[in-house]
């Protein structure tokens, strides 16, 4: 998968979807995006894999869009949905665990809650931070968030943009596993070699029945996340806030 992105077997039809462009600290550069593409097609077609265990590397889970892809967005040239792989986790067949061992920024947080299980660190930083550069959450997160994390502090999340610990979010409840950044991927590998224990049938008929009503509702609501796009994106202090925050 070139540089920046690796597929490990682990043994027990347990793969490992490694993110690793350490030149762009894991954003979502094209080279990323096609390759996370490729990655899971090939998982996808496999014939005997089960369980998908998704993570970074270092103190990076995933970043989001880059600068770059956030200027031509303002400008027209491109909308959040015309790669359209952000749910792959979600539009896998096998159940994935996000082992989400770095920060997970903006998009990139979004990216892994698509997991069917994912995992965060109690020393990282989480956030959904759309907002901070004035235009409106895109990629689904206006329905995922709030739906893992729980209305309260999803919508929190969604609204002011701000950067939340994963021991902050551990502290206020949400129904995920929040656990300390050097044991995050060694408890997903665990859980992932718990659910291949089953029949890999059972697994992909189970996920496919549990992922129906979000499936069913989630092309509405990017719809509605793109139709906001087109007025927030246009709003004329949006380059600036981009230019002036990104990355900060």
């Amino acid at each position: 998968m070139g540089e920046v992105l690796r597929l490990t077997e682990l043994g027990n039809d347990v793969v490992q979807v490694t993110m690793e462009d350490r030149e762009a600290r894991n954003v979502f550069s094209i080279e990323l995006i096609e390759a996370l593409i490729k990655v899971f097609k090939q998982i996808d077609e496999h014939p005997t894999y089960k369980v998908v265990v998704l993570t970074g590397y270092d103190n990076y889970f995933c970043c989001g869009g880059s600068q770059r892809e956030l200027f031509r967005i303002c400008k027209g040239e491109i909308t959040f949905n015309d790669l359209n792989f952000a749910s792959l986790p979600l539009d896998c067949k096998l159940p994935v665990v996000a082992a989400m061992q770095g920060h997970g920024i903006g998009g990139g947080f979004v990216f892994g809650l698509y997991a069917d299980f994912p995992i965060l660190g109690k020393e990282n930083i989480y956030t959904t931070n759309f907002m901070k550069y004035g235009f409106t959450p895109g990629m689904g997160a206006t329905m995922i968030v709030p739906l893992k994390l729980g209305e309260a502090i999803g919508n929190e999340m969604l609204f002011s943009a701000r950067n939340f610990r994963g021991a902050e979010l551990k502290e206020r409840g949400i129904p995920l596993r929040v656990v300390p950044k050097a044991d995050v991927l060694k408890e997903a590998i665990e859980l992932a070699f718990c659910l291949a224990e089953k029949t890999r049938l059972s697994l992909m008929m189970l996920k496919a029945h549990k992922n129906e009503t979000i499936n069913s509702i989630l092309p509405g609501i990017i719809e509605k996340e793109l139709a906001m796009h087109q007025i927030t994106f246009r709003q004329p202090e949006v380059p600036m806030l981009i230019e002036s925050l990104f990355g900060k």
